[in-house]
């Protein structure tokens, strides 16, 4: 049996609803035979009841002081993430997670959230295309490539907006297990992995 790894995704209120759940199906779904190769998570703040991007509610599995250290940790976008970089405990949770894991990701502006823990330095990134500036606005040492939809810097993997998140994590699941497991994750859930 492949080794199973643990996957933390972060959730807070008006995150992006496929920047979390697209890693999500990925994540839950990649398996060899029946042996599921991760273990996915929902982490938030608290285990309060969030409220998504459009209204969706989502109960998180864990909160911060009570989650493990994860193998795997996607930090996703949304309107949320100008509000939470400005959380102390978020960017603390993450910043912990990271120090950890074997890999961190982020999606749409989850970069934001990765810029302002410090995890972005001296690397190439990528975010929603409509988000660049305001990156730069934010970090203007930051590398930013629009001409990819995912970035792997090994430790750190960014990606683009929105469906992009289920492009990041296929390319992890190819990283971590091989090409034939990411195209029958994607042939499971009917996606075009190019």
């Amino acid at each position: 049996m492949a080794t199973q790894r643990t996957v933390g995704i972060l959730i807070f209120p008006d995150v992006e609803v496929l920047d979390f759940c697209g890693p999500f199906e990925v994540f839950a779904s990649a398996k060899v035979e029946d042996d599921r190769l991760f273990k996915v998570s929902v982490v938030g703040e608290t285990t309060d009841i969030i409220s998504c991007r459009g209204g969706l509610l989502v109960k998180p599995h864990v909160a911060f002081a009570d989650s493990p250290k994860f193998d795997l940790i996607v930090v996703p976008g949304g309107s949320g993430t100008r509000t939470e970089m400005h959380n102390p405990a978020l960017i603390g949770w993450i910043q912990s997670q990271n120090e950890s894991s074997e890999i961190t990701t982020s999606v749409c502006t989850g970069a934001l959230l990765l810029a302002r823990a410090g995890l972005l330095v001296n690397m190439p990134a990528t975010t929603h295309w409509a988000h660049f500036d305001e990156l730069v606005g934010h970090f203007p040492e930051l590398q930013l490539d629009n001409t990819r939809r995912v970035i792997d810097n090994g430790h750190i993997v960014t990606s683009a907006g929105v469906s992009a998140g289920i492009d990041m994590a296929l390319a992890v699941v190819e990283r971590l297990y091989g090409r034939h497991i990411a195209e029958n994750t994607a042939r499971d859930m009917e996606y075009d992995l190019s």
